[in-house]
């Protein structure tokens, strides 16, 4: 009888997080686990896409639908779908995921939980939500962050242990071998959802000040979201039209990778950043903001630049340093290509999963703390001197 796996996600359009599910749980599902999807949703037609695209590659999926948070009801049926299931791990991703999934695991008796931190969200930096965030945590006997630099940014931001994550990178299925970059044309690209965080608007600034050195740059700008029109107002302005062309959302992305000389990853913030290795793996030089896990992709000097966040003269000079030499792009491309397949494979990524999976079933689930030592000494403090104040010793 093979081992039972239950992932819970709350989904609501298919981004980086949704994209690893697709690559991972039917990667465990063909090395023999029974491996299941508890769909956390709104009816969003995005989480609808993600699970038809699970079950077509035979992996099923149970969709729960959650109401206005916190939602009793939703947590009830949760947890008799997990006592039915009776999963040896269960695996929550994203925070709704945590916050319903981890409790509901522990009520059900399952003997290895697994969370998985995916991104930077301006809300982590609340302090209700950290002591919220690091109390479910607990629950959990496995902690997995899918870059070292969203590690680092848990642990000052929301005071966890930066050493108590599993670090374990998001993985890539290769495609066929990618065409060249084009000859002669100097043709940028930049994907994501046009929301802050992703760093248009530093971008636009960049792209205008080296195109006055360049006259002949083109940016193409894939994806969808609440500042377009804003975007949009920035590229009249600055008088960018005939050079900035906004595409929507796009998929496939790779016709748009493939078109691009040079792809740019802006971000403010980024958990991982995914474009960046589809970016590579389809033999494009990449431009990153040296944040979260992008300078753990993208390695400078050899696949791509690496710049400060939020800074458009730094990013516009690396614009400007690779558009002028064409050798060079084709140089980084073709080591980036390389550096994708050989190590952010989804077959690697898988491993680690799995190692992790049957590390803490051998050991009986033990779980270790994942708060700093230095939140903990805080929380006790403050915990002693509330209870001074009541008059509790």
């Amino acid at each position: 009888m093979s081992l039972r796996l239950v992932h819970v996600a709350k989904v609501a359009g298919i981004s980086g997080a949704e994209n690893h599910l697709l690559l991972l749980l039917p990667a465990l599902r063909e090395r023999g686990y029974d491996v299941r999807l508890i769909m956390l949703h709104e009816g969003e037609p995005g989480a609808e896409e993600l699970a038809r695209r699970l079950e077509l590659a035979g992996v099923h999926v149970e969709r729960l639908r959650l109401g206005r948070a916190p939602d009793p009801l939703a947590f009830r049926r949760l947890v008799r779908s997990v006592r039915r299931l009776r999963p040896a791990v269960l695996h929550t991703h994203l925070v709704h995921a945590d916050f319903y999934g981890l409790p509901a695991g522990r009520l059900a008796r399952v003997p290895v939980l697994v969370s998985t931190k995916h991104g930077f969200n301006p809300f982590r930096e609340r302090r209700a939500f950290a002591a919220a965030d690091r109390t479910v945590a607990r629950l959990a006997n496995v902690h997995v962050a899918i870059s070292a630099g969203l590690a680092g940014y848990l642990a000052a931001s929301e005071g966890f242990d930066e050493g108590a994550f599993a670090i374990v990178h998001y993985g890539i299925d290769a495609g066929p071998p990618p065409p060249p970059p084009p000859s002669g044309e100097r043709r940028l690209a930049v994907v994501g959802r046009l929301i802050p965080i992703k760093g248009h608007e530093i971008l636009l600034d960049a792209f205008a000040r080296a195109r006055a050195e360049i006259p002949g740059l083109e940016l193409e700008v894939a994806g969808d979201g609440p500042l377009a029109p804003e975007l949009r107002a920035t590229v009249e302005r600055r008088d960018l039209s005939a050079a900035v062309s906004f595409l929507g959302r796009v998929s496939p992305v790779e016709p748009v990778l493939e078109r691009a000389a040079i792809v740019v990853v802006p971000s403010l913030g980024e958990g991982f950043g995914m474009v960046a290795l589809e970016a590579m793996e389809r033999g494009r030089a990449v431009i990153a903001s040296d944040v979260g896990g992008l300078p753990e992709i993208v390695d400078h000097g050899r696949t791509g630049l690496v710049v400060p966040p939020g800074e458009p003269e730094a990013l516009a000079r690396a614009i400007v340093e690779l558009a002028r030499d064409a050798a060079r792009i084709s140089t980084l491309g073709a080591a980036g290509r390389e550096r994708a397949v050989a190590e952010f494979s989804q077959d690697r990524c898988t491993d680690l999963i799995e190692e992790l999976y049957r590390a803490a079933l051998e050991t009986g689930g033990r779980r270790r703390s994942v708060t700093s030592p230095h939140a903990r000494s805080s929380a006790n403090a403050a915990s002693s001197a509330s209870r001074k104040s009541q008059g509790v010793r």
